[in-house]
């Protein structure tokens, strides 16, 4: 009780003007007020959001069988890396054995007709045959050409490499056996066959990914997007890693009420896996000056924010506006009133403010 009257008293003792508080050492110490230096930043953190690690789709792929058939062997699985044109399985497929002949009969009608061509150009050169048969010996071996090559072709799509092509050509030796690639250089994310397993058509085996760049998607709540701009950065807890926003979605998530932003990666980023769900803070490059203050040196009054700034007779109140939080500070945009290095009260506000308002007729 005692100590409530000495309050009362020491604040009865302090004069003070609609901006102006006047207080003696004595009465700021008794108060318990701190005073510290304002510190300026580059840099504002706007808020904190969910995030999520994600792959890219461009770099994301799923390797499927080409043609029905019986799985043989596996040569990779989860977690193996890759590297792009890689044997990652075997397939016995007897429709390859269609496919293979289908090029093979192509190839011979086509030089064949080759060579007719070439025997009918050299007697049309010499006058023995008329012009007319020669153009039919051309027409018979454009129509072959383009027979092998889309045999040549049904063979790519079946899975074929252009090499394993150009040694059944070269051989004539047919193989119900296929090989199926990896198409990029990149990590065996998950495996859906197993070794002796029949497979339809098209049927998924593996999902493979390059995992050199990766993005974040951001859900931040849609009363913040109007803060939120492309090429901030952001800063993902409990690590250096930082990313850069690069898209703001146009759509609202009706479960939560979020917008998604999307976030490239920067550098390396070994701490991080796909899928991995992590705690990001966004944080602005500001173009006006701003300044960092402990949350304990800010004063609200009537949803505004006040600032007790020192001089030679007591404190300024300066009105302030709070654009970010962090942590236990708060991050405040500069006016006329505020400079880098100036004494601020960032300890004992609430007894100052309940002398400003008390005494200056604010309340």
């Amino acid at each position: 009780m005692k100590k409530i009257l000495f309050s009362l008293l020491l604040i009865s003792s302090i004069t003070a003007s609609a901006n102006d508080i006047k207080i003696t050492p004595v009465q700021l110490y008794n108060l318990g007020v701190k005073t510290g230096q304002l510190k300026a930043i580059e840099n504002i953190p706007l808020l904190y959001a969910p995030a999520k690690v994600v792959i890219p789709p461009s770099q994301e792929y799923i390797v499927s069988a080409a043609q029905a058939g019986l799985i043989s062997k596996l040569n990779v699985t989860i977690g193996d890396n890759v590297e792009k044109d890689q044997v990652l399985a075997h397939i016995i497929s007897p429709e390859l054995l269609s496919l293979q002949r289908q090029l093979l009969k192509a190839n011979s009608e086509k030089n064949l007709a080759w060579a007719g061509y070439q025997r009918d150009k050299k007697l049309l050169q010499e006058g023995v045959i008329s012009d007319r048969r020669w153009q039919e010996s051309r027409n018979r071996y454009s129509t072959f050409l383009a027979e092998t090559n889309e045999a040549r072709q049904l063979l790519e799509i079946a899975g074929m490499s252009t090499e394993d092509i150009k040694k059944l050509t070269s051989s004539r030796r047919l193989s119900s056996q296929l090989n199926i690639h990896a198409p990029i250089k990149g990590v065996v994310l998950e495996r859906m066959v197993v070794a002796g397993e029949r497979l339809d058509i098209l049927a998924p085996l593996f999902r493979i990914a390059n995992l050199e760049q990766l993005w974040l998607e951001i859900n931040i709540p849609q009363e913040r997007m109007k803060h939120i701009k492309v090429g901030d950065q952001v800063l993902i807890e409990n690590t250096d890693i930082t990313a850069t926003i690069t898209l703001l979605g146009q759509s609202v998530n009706s479960q939560n009420q979020t917008i998604l932003a999307r976030a490239v990666i920067n550098g390396s980023h070994s701490a991080l896996r796909a899928g991995q769900n992590v705690n990001s803070q966004i944080i602005q490059s500001s173009d006006k000056p701003t300044f960092s203050v402990p949350n304990a040196a800010i004063a609200q009054s009537e949803g505004k924010a006040y600032l007790f700034i020192r001089n030679s007779t007591g404190f300024i109140v300066s009105p302030v506006e709070i654009i970010g939080k962090q942590q236990k500070n708060s991050v405040i945009l500069g006016n006329d009133d505020l400079k880098e290095n100036i004494e601020i009260a960032i300890r004992g506000a609430v007894a100052l403010k309940a002398n400003w308002l008390g005494l200056g007729g604010d309340e």
